[in-house]
């Protein structure tokens, strides 16, 4: 009981530690979003997601996955007390990530044109692109670095190097912004990678203690493996990439940049703001798990504990937003995005089939399955490129959003089919009734939005905020101990 409380500690552990990173992060982000959607606008707000969809998608396509794959190989041999190879896989990874880097540039220099033309049918951003492979290379030194943090698990340096980076780039955009308007955004972007790059590049250096000595052939050779799962894992998220890059081409060219804007407005809420969650805990859970793959009992005690705390931790969250829902769009950017409320409150309700696919799908990286990690990433991406563009078709905004409520609980069972007949995995009996009530309460806020009457609308809101809030302390509280948590930090204060 006391061992199982104490892995119910570490995951939350790692959930406040980063929690706490991701939410210094969202603050900077908040208050850079506000700057942009009062400085330039929806349309502001729409170049900027033209611009950082294709710099990510060049980014991981040209990385090969190395940032993921290295942070298995690394954390695996740092856990066995591996030191030497450790170092050594350190030393590979950066060679290998050098030449990926200069790679990226070159291509994004080199179709700099195509780029610009196919993301804003105009060859006006041409020379933007070009200076954009600056960015790929800050950002691609700037992942391996923070993969070398995660894999040898010094946790606080990475949440440091995670918030010095976000709070840099926020001083340097403010006056950027204020006096070059829309001009300003390029320059913003690179000076950004660039912060994030220098203070992952400090941490890691602080780390590491010794510098193994690596020839070209052992590159090629011990890092092969690695490639090898990188290249999986880059394809898989080439593709993600892809089909957001191709959704936002889509409803620029139907609805313009403005539209777009407002697109990107509503993602940013569901992956940036909600999704913090799951970026906290990803940092501290894949290594975990990644290191008991082979035993398939601890791998479903360590999923279930991360999918009962992520659902419990997620939903007050979703039941906020989706009562709320207008007010933060109105805080976090303008008025003027008022459009995009209906598709937060649709897609934010799939977060809490997320909450227990994210959990699970993760068992697939960890085992390096690379081949079913690939054929699964095309055939769920492809579904949900579908139906986005299918909702945004017929129900534009709010389409989309519904269109992603229907993904996320299409990836939720295609997730649980695929890890029951691969691995026999199948989650504990006792997950399923805190699921159910989960989602219930989170339904019974959606449906309520719909309530004419705002007295009542919101006195029912109010009250699923704090039914849901009291109900996900009660057990996380039997499971963790935040009582006496809290009444040991107590007593020692006195």
């Amino acid at each position: 009981m006391e061992d199982e409380k104490k892995s119910y500690q570490q995951v939350m552990k790692a959930t406040s530690l980063f929690g706490g990173v991701q939410v210094i992060r969202i603050l900077v982000t908040v208050i850079r979003s506000k700057i942009m959607a009062l400085l330039l606008g929806p349309e502001g707000v729409g170049i900027s997601n033209l611009l950082t969809r294709p710099l990510q998608l060049i980014t991981v396509a040209t990385q090969l996955g190395l940032d993921k794959s290295a942070v298995k190989e690394i954390s695996a041999h740092h856990k066995k007390g591996e030191e030497p190879q450790a170092y050594r896989m350190i030393a590979i990874l950066k060679r290998l990530v050098w030449i990926t880097a200069l790679i990226g540039a070159l291509f994004t220099v080199v179709f700099s044109g195509v780029l610009s033309w196919f993301t804003f049918d105009s060859y006006e951003y041409t020379y933007t692109f070009m200076w954009l492979g600056l960015a790929v290379v800050f950002n691609q030194l700037a992942m391996s670095n923070l993969a070398i943090l995660q894999g040898l698990r010094k946790l606080a340096f990475l949440a440091k190097a995670n918030i010095y980076g976000a709070i840099a780039g926020l001083i340097v955009t403010i006056p950027l912004y204020y006096y070059l308007k829309l001009d300003g955004i390029l320059p913003a972007i690179v000076m950004t990678s660039g912060f994030v790059f220098l203070f992952a590049y400090f941490f890691a250096k602080q780390t590491i203690k010794t510098h193994a000595s690596v020839t070209n052939k052992m590159v090629l050779s011990e890092g092969k493996p690695m490639i090898k799962l990188g290249l999986a894992l880059s394809f898989s998220s080439i593709i993600g990439l892809i089909v957001a890059y191709l959704i936002l081409v889509y409803i620029r060219a139907e609805g313009g940049k403005i539209e777009a804007g407002f697109y990107g407005a509503g993602i940013a809420i569901l992956n940036n703001y909600v999704g913090l969650i799951f970026n906290a805990m990803s940092t501290d859970y894949y290594p975990r798990l990644a290191a008991v793959c082979d035993d398939i009992k601890a791998v479903v005690k360590t999923v279930f504990e991360q999918a009962f705390i992520a659902l419990l931790l997620i939903t007050p969250v979703v039941i906020v937003f989706i009562a709320f829902a207008p007010l933060f769009i109105s805080l976090l950017y303008s008025d003027e995005f008022e459009p995009a409320v209906a598709l937060v409150r649709w897609g934010i309700l799939g977060m809490v089939f997320k909450a227990v696919s994210w959990s699970m799908g993760y068992v697939i990286i960890a085992k390096g399955d690379s081949k079913l990690f690939t054929k699964t990433a095309v055939f769920f991406n492809s579904i949900l490129l579908a139906l986005n563009i299918l909702g945004y078709y017929f129900r534009g905004l709010e389409g989309i959003g519904m269109s992603l409520f229907a993904y996320f609980i299409i990836h939720y069972v295609g997730v649980r089919i695929i890890t029951y007949y691969r691995y026999g995995f199948q989650m504990k009996p006792a997950f399923y009734p805190v699921f159910l009530i989960c989602l219930l309460l989170c339904g019974a806020a959606f449906m309520a939005t719909y309530i004419e009457a705002p007295l009542f609308k919101y006195g029912v809101l109010i009250g699923l905020i704090v039914i849901s809030s009291l109900y996900s302390f009660r057990l996380l509280d039997t499971k963790i101990g935040f009582r006496s948590l809290v009444n040991t930090i107590l007593k020692r204060k006195k």
